[in-house]
């Protein structure tokens, strides 16, 4: 799923912190400067932030390289390691109210990590990323053969190991950009949560957005240990995520 949420376009254009009229000239009217759209999400240490006209502004650096970010105000602090929401890039991009020209920036709607109301914790781990929704969620089993519901796969995780395997539920929390992947939660309302068997961990290159129902097709794992506490009984690895 490649899309650009319509806040990126909004704070192009609206904000007293970037200049309408520059995006004009910047997106080929004529000013020149090149404008791409970014399908993969933004990783990076933050080297360097601070907020204007609602927004926070972020250099990020990863692998000895250092980007600009412009994203809804949020409060982060020099050093810490953040993803970033798949959004645009600018070149040589003029800041009015800065007074400042951007080699290249990019607008993003904000952090990739999102989790639905939870009970308990709420971390990338195994179980701490498990998450309890405070509505009730009733999914219709996906069609075929390989179609099955997230109770189903843990109680058959021994004789699906290492089979291709497909999975409609609700999307309950998105973590991108970790180990070079993006990790869904799955629920679809089977299963039992004081088990943990009512929610399902996917591995995938794409980026759905929370709360988005969805199917899954990929390779069921079990016991999958990644180390540094992202164990699971049951995991899809490699999934492809569709509609």
């Amino acid at each position: 799923m490649k899309y650009v949420n319509a806040f990126v376009l909004m704070i192009l254009l609206a904000s007293q912190s970037i200049d309408a009229h520059a995006f004009g000239s910047m997106g080929g009217m004529g000013g020149g400067g090149a404008v791409s759209v970014q399908s993969t999400p933004l990783a990076g240490k933050v080297v360097e932030t601070f907020n204007s006209g609602g927004y926070t502004y972020v250099s990020l650096e990863r692998d000895g390289k250092t980007v600009w970010a412009a994203i809804p105000e949020t409060s982060l602090e020099v050093g810490r390691e953040v993803t970033l929401k798949p959004g645009m890039e600018m070149q040589q991009f003029f800041s009015k109210a800065l007074n400042r020209t951007f080699d290249s920036i990019y607008f993003s709607e904000g952090l990739a990590t999102q989790a639905a109301s939870t009970k308990g914790k709420s971390s990338a781990g195994s179980k701490g990323g498990v998450v309890t929704p405070a509505e009730k969620i009733a999914v219709e089993k996906a069609a075929g053969a390989n179609g099955f519901t997230v109770a189903e796969l843990h109680g058959n995780r021994e004789k699906l190991d290492g089979k291709t395997i497909s999975v409609r539920a609700k999307v309950t929390k998105v973590s991108a950009g970790i180990m070079g992947k993006n990790w869904l939660h799955l629920q679809d309302g089977s299963g039992d949560s004081s088990k943990g068997s009512h929610d399902l961990t996917v591995t995938t290159q794409d980026l759905p957005a929370l709360g988005e129902v969805v199917t899954v097709t990929g390779t069921l794992r079990k016991d999958k240990d990644f180390g540094g506490g992202y164990k699971y009984d049951a995991i899809v690895e490699d999934g492809t995520v569709s509609h």
